[in-house]
């Protein structure tokens, strides 16, 4: 246990924060599992829209610094990279 009343106050700036970040990580997740839910129905546009909603909410996990800036650039491509190519044509009969 701590001894020091600089100590006793750090435990409680931790929990604190930690209750925070847990908060902030998992509105993040849900944002994101809208657009993989969109994804998964195959609705395009109900994947747009919750991807312009997702992102803000992704960034500003970083900017709280509880994401890493490169993780939630990796997330976001990918999540983009999938919404495209729900709309693109597929078969050998697609145009060239």
């Amino acid at each position: 246990m701590a001894n020091t009343d600089s100590a006793r106050k750090r435990i409680r700036q931790t929990i604190k924060r930690t209750l925070r970040n847990r908060a902030r990580k998992s509105r993040m997740r849900t944002f994101v599992r809208k657009v993989e839910d969109a994804l998964a129905k195959g609705d395009k546009t109900a994947a747009e829209a919750a991807f312009r909603l997702a992102q803000p909410e992704l960034h500003r996990a970083v900017s709280k610094g509880v994401m890493h800036r490169n993780t939630v650039a990796r997330k976001l491509s990918r999540l983009s990279a999938r919404i495209k190519k729900l709309g693109e044509p597929t078969g050998s009969h697609a145009p060239a």
